[in-house]
C-alpha cells in the first residue's frame, strides 16, 4: 500500500474524535496545494454538508497550531463517493462482491493491474479478487492503487440506504 500522508498522524485522532474516520489524506499540485482529506462516518450513514463543514474547522484549527505546511494550501475535507479509493484492507472486506480496479506495485501472475470483482480477504491479508472468470491472490502488501468502480449495482445500493435514511 502506499505510504500514509505525513499528516496521518496528526490529524487522524481529530477526525476520529468527532465521529469519523479518514478514508485518505493527499496533497495535490505543488504550487498553492491542496490538502485533501477524505473522510467517512463512524456509523456509515450518509455525509453530509455539515459534516465536512465540522471536520475542516477542527482540522484547520489544528493545522494553524502546527502549521505543517509551508505557504498557502486549500483544504479540501469531502466525502470518497460511491467510486471510493480502498485504502485499508478491512474496506476490500467491506466492499467484497463490488468492481474495483487495482493496480500492484510488483507482478501477480504476470500482470500490475486487475479489473473485475472482490471475492473475499484471506486470513494472510491475500485480496481474492476475480477478472474475467480467472481468480487472482493479490498480496495487499503489493496494492499501490485502489479503487471501486462505479456500477448499477453501487448506485442502487446508495440510493436504497438514502431512501433509508430518509424515513
Amino acid at each position: 500500500m502506499p505510504e500514509a500522508h505525513p499528516l496521518e498522524k496528526l490529524l487522524t485522532p481529530v477526525v476520529d474524535a468527532l465521529g469519523f474516520e479518514v478514508v485518505r489524506i493527499k496533497t495535490i499540485g505543488t504550487q498553492n496545494p491542496t490538502l485533501q482529506v477524505m473522510i467517512e462516518r463512524q456509523d456509515r450513514k450518509n455525509l453530509v454538508v455539515d459534516d465536512c463543514a465540522t471536520v475542516s474547522r477542527a482540522i484547520s484549527q489544528v493545522l494553524d497550531e502546527v502549521d505543517p505546511i509551508e505557504g498557502e494550501y486549500s483544504l479540501e475535507v469531502s466525502s470518497p463517493g460511491l467510486d471510493r479509493p480502498l485504502t485499508k484492507l478491512e474496506n476490500f472486506e467491506r466492499f467484497s462482491g463490488y468492481e474495483a480496479r487495482i493496480e500492484t506495485s510488483g507482478e501477480v501472475l504476470g500482470r500490475k493491474r486487475f479489473k473485475g470483482r472482490i471475492l473475499n480477504v484471506d486470513d494472510e491479508q491475500n485480496i481474492h479478487f476475480n477478472m474475467d472468470g480467472e481468480e487472482f491472490v493479490i498480496p495487499y502488501e503489493l496494492v499501490s492503487k485502489e479503487k471501486l468502480i462505479l456500477t448499477d449495482e453501487l448506485l442502487a445500493e446508495a440510493a436504497a440506504e438514502a431512501s433509508e435514511t430518509e424515513l
